[in-house]
């Protein structure tokens, strides 16, 4: 991150904020690239082309089987996470900035709370028509949520359609582009702005994103939202809740999420 920092002329602090994001998007633009502010495989290997033999190494933010910072201890956390997951992190560190064992314990705190333990990867959308009502009453008036209940995909093109990047409900995008990963990813315009990340067709198949990027999807998520910024400011729960509220929207949860904190955290550190 350093390296990118003072690259682009920046003071290097080690933290992808809104300034260093910036920068990233105006380089992007000069060398014509997608300006999407995502320093993937792309844009490293083009502004890192021009490096002597003799200059310190720049790995690209994503190669296959590239290794974790060394002070990223993940043989501590077998046991405690799925091994799929172990295996996701090492890729999903190097391209989206998870650089610190600190980084490391709010990101997998936050991802596995969001996925019941790292197992649900889809959005669940099979709602009773009291759990219509409750949680998209404004899409819902009078008594349409009978004829909606019980009905995923017809729910999904509802309640998402026309928003996000989606077309309209008959456009079938709601069902198509929602929520995947273990932060769920949802929306079109959140599914083009990642597959601009990844080798994969995900505007063809979202549905890759929780079978092939559940992890790397959202270590996306954090970055897009400039959420390093927030877990650099320590181990305390006050942190915790602030990382919480941007995943979250509030603090639903937060029990949960400070066991997973202080549970990797000590692992970690």
């Amino acid at each position: 991150m350093k390296k990118l920092q003072s690259k682009l002329g920046l003071s290097p602090d080690g933290v992808f904020g809104p300034r260093t994001e910036d920068k990233v998007k105006e380089w992007q633009k000069a060398n014509g690239l997608g300006a999407d502010g995502v320093v993937g495989p792309g844009t490293w290997n083009k502004m890192f082309v021009t490096l002597s033999p003799a200059s310190e190494s720049v790995k690209p933010q994503a190669t296959t089987g590239s290794q974790p910072s060394p002070a990223l201890k993940l043989d501590k956390l077998k046991g405690h996470i799925p091994d799929s997951v172990i295996a996701e992190i090492p890729d999903t560190a190097a391209k989206f900035g998870i650089t610190t064992p600190l980084r490391l314990a709010h990101f997998l705190a936050q991802a596995s709370h969001e996925s019941g333990g790292f197992k649900a990867v889809k959005e669940n959308l099979n709602y009773s028509a009291e759990g219509l009502k409750k949680i998209f009453p404004k899409y819902f008036p009078g008594n349409l949520n009978e004829s909606y209940a019980r009905q995923p995909e017809k729910i999904a093109n509802r309640v998402y359609g026309g928003r996000m990047g989606n077309g309209d409900e008959a456009s079938g995008d709601g069902w198509k582009h929602r929520g995947f990963g273990f932060i769920q990813l949802t929306g079109k315009d959140n599914h083009r702005a990642f597959d601009k990340t990844v080798d994969d067709d995900i505007m063809e198949n979202p549905s890759l994103i929780a079978t092939k990027y559940p992890l790397t999807s959202a270590a996306f998520f954090f970055q897009k939202n400039n959420l390093w910024s927030i877990c650099d400011k320590g181990a305390t729960d006050e942190v915790v809740a602030e990382v919480t509220k941007r995943v979250n929207g509030g603090h639903i949860g937060l029990p949960d999420r400070l066991k997973h904190f202080n549970e990797y955290w000590a692992l970690l550190k």
